[in-house]
């Protein structure tokens, strides 16, 4: 007669967890293959059955359930095993990461995976093992900025309060302007690539049909925004620009308006003067980063500018309005979430980073 499994004593914890690595899309296929057959033993079938159903035999139904028996989920796993000497261990690891501190090879910028392996005389492919492994990107950068005014911390407090906490019933908007945008013309469409891919394709060669400079005013309370098209950008025109933001606003609010130290933002004494419900907020220098209608410029480069062609100036300055107006439609506000940076966080050595 078949023998039944024994019963085997577990907790509604252990079946959770095989019931999830059964179902797992990701794990191990030998895993969720020994998890099954862990499962029916529990739920007391016969063990010829569960082979059968398996594909196995029955001593192996009977291996793995003595090894949950025995050790618990993670008995399921294989146990460790000798195998082949390890060629390349933490010695080459540690030269690896030592090598990249060091000057790159004549006629490099920087070291690559080919030329760190020709050094250490090592496998190209060991070498950038060790780089997935300490996450190491050599061809990727990232940049920051770094300001130098001596009163950042002050500015910065100010226009940050603006967006997380304004005056009360007054209305902050953040200006500036994207200057020398160009009506570039060029063929566009999509090709198909060596690898079958279909990708977006754009002529090398293109004719320039002269540029727009874009004037934008980010209202923070609403996320919607206000734009000006312009031939130059001087402070005749940052002037009207503002003029056209304040229409339609209550003269008894208070307006905010949080700018950056461009020169035709400074010296508008005579303008503030006839608003004096306007206030101008500079950013510190070189954090143009702090200005949040610089979020909006990024959103409208990538969704109306790049991969366009125009014909004309009139062709860029109707997409760009064609844009805000789709835009504003549907505008939310932005929440700040800037991450603080400290200077505790910047490395200037690999080995710093990886130990």
């Amino acid at each position: 007669m078949p023998r039944k499994a024994d019963r085997v004593e577990f907790s509604d914890e252990d079946r959770k967890k095989l019931e999830i690595l059964v179902k797992s899309r990701t794990a191990e296929a030998r895993l969720v293959e020994r998890a099954g057959m862990v499962l029916m033993c529990l739920d007391g079938k016969k063990i010829i059955d569960i082979a059968r159903e398996c594909g196995t035999r029955p001593n192996t139904v009977i291996y793995w359930r003595n090894r949950f028996k025995n050790g618990g989920i993670t008995a399921l796993g294989d146990l460790p095993r000798s195998g082949k000497p390890r060629v390349y261990g933490e010695d080459f690891r540690n030269n690896v990461l030592t090598t990249l501190e060091k000057k790159p090879p004549t006629g490099q910028a920087v070291w690559d995976g080919a030329s760190i392996a020709s050094i250490l005389e090592a496998s190209p492919d060991a070498v950038w093992r060790v780089l997935r492994n300490e996450g190491i990107c050599l061809q990727r950068q990232r940049s920051w900025c770094v300001s130098t005014d001596p009163e950042f911390t002050v500015k910065a407090a100010d226009v940050i309060g603006l967006y997380l906490n304004p005056p009360e019933m007054a209305i902050v908007i953040s200006v500036d302007e994207k200057p020398s945008i160009q009506a570039l013309q060029r063929s566009t469409g999509y090709v198909e690539t060596s690898s079958g891919k279909i990708v977006r394709g754009l002529k090398s060669t293109y004719k320039r049909n002269g540029t727009l400079n874009l004037f934008a005013a980010l209202h923070v309370a609403t996320g919607a925004v206000t734009t000006k098209t312009t031939e130059r950008k001087c402070r005749v025109d940052f002037i009207e620009f503002m003029d056209n933001v304040l229409k339609g606003m209550p003269e008894d609010r208070e307006v905010h308006v949080i700018l950056d130290n461009y020169c035709i933002h400074k010296r508008n004494e005579s303008w503030l003067m006839n608003h004096p419900n306007v206030h101008f907020h500079f950013t510190p220098t070189s954090a143009s980063w702090l200005n949040m209608v610089e979020i909006w410029f990024g959103i409208m480069s990538r969704k109306a500018l790049r991969g366009a062609s125009f014909g004309s100036k009139e062709e860029l300055r109707q997409a760009i309005e064609d844009f805000v107006a789709v835009y504003n439609d549907r505008a939310k506000p932005f929440i700040w979430r800037k991450r603080e940076v400290k200077g505790s966080q910047l490395r200037n050595t690999i080995v710093n980073l990886c130990n």
